[in-house]
């Protein structure tokens, strides 16, 4: 079958992409905007990637077009697929309907630490011997893949369940169609202001995944969250393991900035010394191992797992370390968890002797929309200092965070600009945590190699 996916550098979509390779599947695909981790990926498995939208990409004929939920009416591959009337279908329906049958499949929900849990709960059952499928946001490091077929007698997949929309012509959240025995509720809270009303509006999705989750699956739900308790008051069928507090079912106790953790569960202690920091990676990995424990892993097996765990990319990544200066890329894009970050890697910079540097571009949708602009100061706190990259697409004007910043804090409309002020500022032992949910112009890069003709720091 030729399976032709438009929008196919998106991380989902291009993680679709692997599977109907995989498969056996002929696959291309169009799109605008190409960049790592995901278009590197796309190459290394030889999927041919077309520039741009054009009619003319769609002869010969696919069999079937795969449309992402980026693509909206008026692009003019889209009107052709529908002139012509080939036979289309989204993208998590794909999933639903060719890859998850006949699999014990565990979804990861949340605002944040989707692409996080589900790769620590892939890496798990991989750890076990499971030889789980998966499909992640992102590109989990224990892998180098986004996205594979599961193996072993008994498959079990792993899904990132993505509250976003479906399509153009499929409303609902990406993940009411994956049908899982073990849902993970990681957490909840208002984000997407470009399709979501009000967080009324997620709720409700939420409860439509703990609608298809059979009576004798799972659920996994952190505590003290008030959505998701309103989310479970409409009706839960599932028994429920409590997960993030002092009276729950799984609890942690951190130390050294979360690098260093003591799990508990049914009256039994776990001691776990990862790479990770910050209080939420410790929630994550509860969550982890809870869902892993639904299928049969032990607590002790994916405490070890987690031992070996590393970070997907673009989450706490470290993209390299010039005269003493950490530069990390991190994913985070909402104003919980680029607080949640940068406070787990306050202790970091700390324990190296030098400051904590933000240097942070608000692209999402509902940044542009300014939704959460009156908490972006408060999300920086634990930062020495901020560096905040006004990108041409945003709707409002970031001068105005100046005027109630907590912490030392500039503006720049030029990436040039912005990396010579990082890098005047930057001394041996200083960490760096470039934060953005796009490419962000190649500004890691840049900062490295800047960083390395500055004689000042050593």
């Amino acid at each position: 079958m030729h399976v032709h996916i438009l929008g196919i550098c998106g991380t989902f979509m291009g993680s679709l992409a692997l599977l109907a390779k995989a498969r056996g599947d002929r696959v291309t695909g169009s799109d605008a905007k190409v960049y790592p981790p995901m278009s590197t990926q796309l190459e290394a498995q030889g999927i041919e990637l077309l520039d741009g939208f054009d009619p003319a990409h769609l002869d010969p004929t696919p069999d079937l077009v795969i449309i992402g939920n980026a693509l909206s009416r008026g692009n003019p591959e889209v009107e052709a697929v529908l002139d012509r009337k080939l036979p289309y279908t989204s993208g998590p329906e794909w999933l639903a309907r060719h890859v998850l049958p006949g699999h014990t499949v565990l979804a990861v929900a949340g605002t944040h630490g989707k692409t996080t849990t589900s790769s620590m709960l892939a890496w798990i059952l991989e750890h076990e011997g499971l030889a789980p499928g998966f499909l992640i946001g992102g590109v989990p490091d224990n892998f180098g893949l986004s996205a594979r077929l599961a193996g072993g007698d008994k498959p079990m997949f792993v899904v990132e369940a993505d509250e976003y929309d479906t399509a153009f012509f499929d409303k609902r959240s990406k993940l009411v169609h994956y049908r899982p025995d073990v849902a993970v509720l990681n957490n909840l809270e208002f984000d997407h202001a470009d399709i979501f009303p009000d967080l009324a509006a997620i709720e409700r999705q939420f409860h439509h995944l703990v609608r298809t989750v059979p009576g004798k699956g799972r659920l996994v739900v952190a505590d003290d969250t008030p959505a998701l308790d309103r989310v479970l008051a409409l009706g839960a069928w599932t028994p429920i393991e409590r997960f993030g507090s002092a009276g729950s079912d799984w609890q942690v106790s951190i130390a050294r900035g979360g690098r260093s953790l003591t799990l508990y569960h049914a009256g039994a202690s776990f001691e776990l010394e990862w790479t990770l920091s910050g209080a939420h990676n410790a929630q994550n990995a509860l969550a982890a191992l809870a869902a892993a424990y639904a299928v049969g892993v032990p607590v002790s097996r994916g405490v070890k797992a987690l031992h070996a765990f590393k970070s997907p990319k673009r989450r706490q990544e470290v993209r390299g370390e010039v005269r003493g200066v950490m530069v990390i890329d991190d994913f985070a894009h909402h104003p919980t968890a680029i607080a949640a970050t940068l406070d787990g890697l306050k202790s970091q910079s700390d324990e190296r002797g030098g400051r904590l540097w933000a240097v942070i571009e608000p692209r999402s949708n509902t940044m542009r929309l300014g939704t959460m602009k009156e908490r972006l100061n408060e999300s920086v706190v634990s930062a020495d200092g901020v560096w905040w990259y006004q990108p041409p697409t945003l709707d409002w004007s970031l001068e105005h965070l100046l005027d109630t910043a907590e912490r030392p804090a500039e503006v720049h409309r030029d990436i040039d600009a912005l990396v010579e002020r990082v890098c005047e500022t930057a001394e041996a032992g200083d960490v760096i945590v470039v934060m953005s949910n796009g490419g962000f112009e190649g500004v890691h890069e840049r900062l490295l190699k800047a960083l390395a003709t500055r004689s000042h720091i050593d």
